[in-house]
């Protein structure tokens, strides 16, 4: 009887012992396949003709570089618009921006449409100056902006802008952005 069930024990054992050394080859199969698409994979790198050199992206945070060329790109589709392109403006801005702050970001966005169309008034913005804090995720722009009614110059200021953006997971989004009242030139020169 003890044998019958010792006997019993052992080819189970047998059996489990069968199971796993099979699982292993397939695992260890997977694995070697897998090594190898890995090794030989091409690796992407995406090209835009307007970066200056490679940039990467990790969840670690924002590389200042990459902040200051997303902050430049957008400062020029924001400030830069005229009444033709005005849907178009709008839906490029609200691709960038952060789902927490869309809505308050498209009723700013949507006021500045209905101010502006119909009317002959475009608006062109010339950077100067830039500052970065990827840190706080936060960026300043200064430069000039001219306002135009036809061909007329009717204004050219000197303004400040910061925007501010969200980092999740490898998205930098906007999430609001403001003019910031005049530098005081006595203090930068000091």
């Amino acid at each position: 009887m003890f044998a019958d069930i010792s006997h019993e024990r052992q080819q189970s054992l047998l059996r489990q012992r069968n199971l796993f050394a099979l699982t292993s080859a397939g695992l260890a199969v997977a694995l070697a396949v897998t090594t190898s698409l890995a090794a030989t994979r091409d690796r992407e790198v995406v090209l835009l003709p307007t970066l200056p050199k490679q940039l990467t992206v990790s969840s670690a945070g924002v590389e200042a570089d990459y902040l200051e060329l997303v902050t430049r790109d957008t400062a020029l589709v924001l400030l830069n618009r005229s009444p033709e392109g005005l849907d178009y403006w709008m839906s490029e801005i609200l691709k960038l921006a952060d789902p927490a702050s869309h809505g308050r970001l498209k009723a700013e966005l949507v006021r500045i449409v209905e101010e502006q169309r119909g009317s002959d008034v475009t608006q062109a913005f010339v950077i100067r100056t830039m500052t970065v804090d990827p840190k706080a995720l936060t960026s300043e722009v200064t430069g000039t902006l001219k306002t135009f009614v036809g061909a007329q110059v009717i204004a050219s200021e000197e303004r400040r802008f910061r925007f501010s953006w969200t980092y999740r997971g490898l998205r930098l989004a906007l999430s609001g952005f403001v003019q910031l009242p005049p530098q005081d030139k006595s203090k930068e020169a000091q």
